[in-house]
């Protein structure tokens, strides 16, 4: 029996999955070379309280993938509602992200994006190529949490209560 099924449009599908509501991060990292890398992530989840484990995935054709695969370590930065310009920032394809970007640094001088609603920094414990992304599996070090409203996308924009406050 043969249960494969009928090609998808691409576009199509990514607007279905643009259906579910998520919050926005920005994943980053310091590389062997002293480089630092980050992206704009909206496919953070929690796995599991015991370890505490997180996950994230990056497409295979990121210019930043090889990066963050070197750097054994990750820093999930969860953004305020009124962040949106940041997240602007880090989707955008510049190699030079953190020109002009203040931060602090956490765990093995791992860059902390100032003003996040809570940051999570993680020990990359293992990656997965699952179709065209990559999985990152992470264990909790350390976290930090300010209760702020976080930033949220859906339906490719962000949600009211941005600094747009638009949709």
């Amino acid at each position: 029996m043969d249960t494969r099924h009928p090609p998808f449009d691409s576009r199509d599908l990514r607007n279905a999955f643009g259906c579910f509501a998520t919050g926005v991060t920005v994943v980053t990292a310091r590389c062997n070379d002293d480089r630092l890398v980050g992206v704009t992530a909206n496919s953070f989840s929690s796995v599991s309280l015991d370890p505490p484990i997180v996950s994230w995935n990056l497409g295979r054709k990121s210019p930043s993938l090889q990066g963050f695969e070197e750097a054994g370590r990750f820093i999930v930065n969860i953004l305020a509602s009124d962040q949106e310009a940041l997240s602007n920032h880090f989707a955008g394809k510049s190699p030079e992200k953190f020109t002009g970007i203040e931060f602090d640094e956490g765990l093995a001088r791992l860059p902390i994006l100032r003003g996040c609603t809570a940051v999570i920094e993680c020990r990359t414990i293992q990656t997965l190529i699952v179709g065209d992304h990559v999985l990152f599996l992470g264990e909790v070090e350390q976290y930090r949490y300010q209760g702020r409203e976080p930033l949220m996308f859906c339906q490719g924009a962000y949600l009211p209560g941005s600094t747009s406050g638009q949709r």
